[in-house]
């Protein structure tokens, strides 16, 4: 739970029926042992991050809270990608390729992928939401809180928060469930940024609320 906010509202925040945790670019080309982006890599896995993830995904599937995974990949021929920043031309550099279809972009241990789960892929952008399909499956679930997990705390993911935000969804961020690098950016960026935007919290505090296996209702109204 943070601040300012009683046990009542918090859990309200979090109720299972209009709540969907949602996993940014958790794939194993980017956090596995074989990622493109090494450093990030180790701070995600050595910060906990990764490992939180997992267990705010199982606590999700056993408490009735839809996941959501959003992939970042690329076609073998580059068609459709961005080349307008120079991230961009970095990324096509890198020896490991997020590839359509590859080990790359499948989702990486110790995060576990359930029937249940939805899986969007992007080949464009910086953002999981901005041009994607998550935010009409967000508001087809009914979903009025999205929790934001996985990296990097530097690009997709304030970028998740923020595009949440303009679209009517209260965000919610474990801070213990994201990682960027160098690995004291993420607290700072957290505090000085994502806080004046979205309730940031702990994965344990999340955890609380959804460790009793619940069932989701019918749907709720979306944001306008």
């Amino acid at each position: 739970m943070v601040s300012g906010q009683s046990q009542e509202q918090f859990a309200a925040l979090l109720d299972p029926a209009t709540t969907v945790l949602l996993t940014v670019e958790c794939q194993q080309g980017v956090v596995g042992p074989d990622s493109a982006l090494p450093e990030l890599a180790r701070v995600a896995r050595s910060s906990g991050a990764l490992g939180n993830i997992a267990r705010l995904v199982a606590a999700a599937h056993g408490g009735g809270v839809q996941v959501m995974h959003a992939v970042a990949e690329s076609r073998p021929d580059g068609r459709g990608a961005n080349r307008n920043a120079r991230l961009f031309r970095a990324a096509a550099r890198l020896p490991v390729q997020q590839h359509t279809g590859t080990t790359a972009v499948r989702i990486a241990p110790p995060i576990e992928v359930a029937d249940e789960d939805l899986v969007v892929r992007r080949l464009h952008g910086l953002s999981p939401l901005a041009g994607t399909d998550v935010d009409a499956l967000l508001r087809n679930l009914g979903c009025r809180t999205l929790v934001v997990t996985g990296v990097s705390a530097n690009v997709a993911i304030p970028n998740a928060v923020f595009d949440a935000v303009n679209l009517g969804y209260t965000a919610v961020v474990p801070s213990d469930a994201i990682a960027g690098v160098p690995a004291d950016y993420t607290p700072a960026m957290t505090r000085n940024t994502l806080a004046l935007v979205a309730t940031v919290t702990t994965t344990d505090a999340i955890l609380g609320r959804w460790k009793a296996p619940r069932r989701r209702s019918g749907p709720a109204a979306t944001p306008g």
